[in-house]
């Protein structure tokens, strides 16, 4: 792929090949590195790293199974969880139902089936936000309407699909003025995010600020279909109101999102917490769990351990790393990231880290251009935490995993540094 504005442009290298992960780790190079980040007085002593071969055996590490708080490192078990559940080829589709009742105004249903990536206006097949527009929808049944002499509707939305516990407990604490999570919901144009007069980015998949979040994201997709409605000439009467499908309805027509695997790589570029949360949700809507926040935390806490993943001392507060009181070893995230390695169903978890120096969070993180295209990341960001997980691919034609976290650095900046220059070092090994 080819990216507009790339930070620093890198001809391409030539394909190494197959991947040989019987080549052992330099465990005296690993300890030196880790001898290293340990001897950078910015990071406190309330940190823990993992290095990890391909099948997952800590090969090098400091305090390696000590729970600490993970940030957003969390997230990478709630991808593989969900990327090992559910179909990953599949779409998120948003639908529209007619209720002709005799002698009563049509009423037409907007249902979410969790698309919370909507545009505003027709669909954009060449992004992930946006891939679905409700403009096209209205357009869509607007054509519907006309073949069956109707002009004049009532509008309801569905907003059911999660039920009434829409936020974890606490997530609060971490959350000022509601920009960095909003409750999921069955649709959302954007995420909820409102972008202030001008301040819209031009690509919807790339951007890096934090807006406010709206509280009502399905109600506000709901009126901007509303007014795409009136743009087709269909009269849309009063109000529009939360409601239901009525049963033994089909849609009349629908929009589909981007496959889960693209939605899934936004989500982690982006640090998404919602989608983070939704994607819990979703695997244990899959599951069969109980249709809540703890469902959400039971479903992938259970589908990792059904992948043999080592989860002593994991809590979770949420599926995203949000919420205060979450803890994890990186002794289990390097074990998730041993597992992305893997060539199964469950791609879609790996294929969505950050690259440092290319794309998501990591953008501005590459320490050594000479491992530029070698590592994919997942960051971690709290007032008092920084984290960063991943795998990488090994000068000599191996791989490994790795994670990182510290808890009350002494320095944040100096610390984040000294990781990212850690991570780059792991190319060499």
């Amino acid at each position: 792929p080819t990216y507009a504005q790339p930070k620093t442009a890198i001809p391409a290298g030539v394909r190494a090949g197959k991947v040989n992960e019987d080549i052992p780790s330099s465990t005296s190079k690993a300890k030196a590195l880790i001898a290293q980040f340990e001897a950078n007085d910015a990071a406190g002593t309330d940190f823990s790293i993992a290095i990890a071969n391909a099948q997952g055996r800590i090969v090098a590490g400091h305090d390696p199974r000590h729970a600490r708080e993970p940030a957003s490192t969390l997230k990478t078990l709630t991808v593989l969880a969900a990327a090992s559940t559910l179909d990953m080829g599949g779409t998120l589709d948003t639908q529209v139902y007619l209720n002709q009742p005799r002698g009563g105004t049509a009423t037409l249903v907007l249902k979410g089936n969790g698309d919370m990536l909507l545009g505003s206006f027709h669909s954009d097949a060449s992004h992930i936000n946006g891939h679905a527009g409700l403009g096209t929808l209205a357009q869509q049944t607007a054509g519907a309407l006309r073949e069956r002499g109707i002009t004049s509707v009532k509008l309801h939305y569905d907003d059911s699909l999660f039920g009434s516990q829409r936020y974890p407990s606490n997530i609060a604490t971490n959350n000022p003025q509601n920009r960095y999570y909003t409750g999921i919901s069955s649709m959302a144009v954007d995420g909820g995010r409102q972008w202030g007069s001008g301040s819209r980015p031009a690509d919807p998949d790339t951007f890096d600020d934090y807006p406010q979040l709206s509280t009502q994201p399905a109600g506000d997709a709901a009126r901007v279909f509303a007014q795409r409605l009136r743009e087709q000439g269909i009269t849309v009467q009063g109000d529009v109101q939360e409601g239901t499908v009525p049963a033994g309805l089909s849609p009349i027509t629908h929009v589909s999102s981007a496959p889960l695997s693209q939605v899934m790589a936004f989500l982690l570029r982006h640090s998404d917490n919602t989608l983070a949360e939704e994607f819990g949700r979703l695997t244990a809507l899959k599951k069969g769990d109980d249709n809540s926040p703890q469902g959400a935390v039971s479903a992938v806490t259970s589908t990792l351990s059904a992948l043999g993943i080592d989860t002593d001392g994991l809590t979770m507060a949420d599926c995203c790393g949000l919420s205060p009181g979450s803890t994890v070893s990186v002794a289990t995230l390097a074990a998730v990231q041993a597992r992305n390695l893997r060539p199964d169903g469950a791609a879609a978890a790996a294929e969505g880290l950050s690259v440092p120096g290319l794309v998501g969070t990591a953008l501005n993180r590459l320490a050594d251009p000479q491992a530029a295209g070698l590592l994919r990341v997942k960051t971690g960001s709290l007032d008092s935490v920084t984290s960063m997980a991943g795998n990488v691919s090994r000068t000599n034609s191996s791989v490994l995993a790795f994670a990182v976290i510290v808890n009350n650095p002494q320095d944040y900046e100096k610390t984040r540094t000294a990781i990212d220059t850690f991570v780059s070092g792991l190319a060499g090994l």
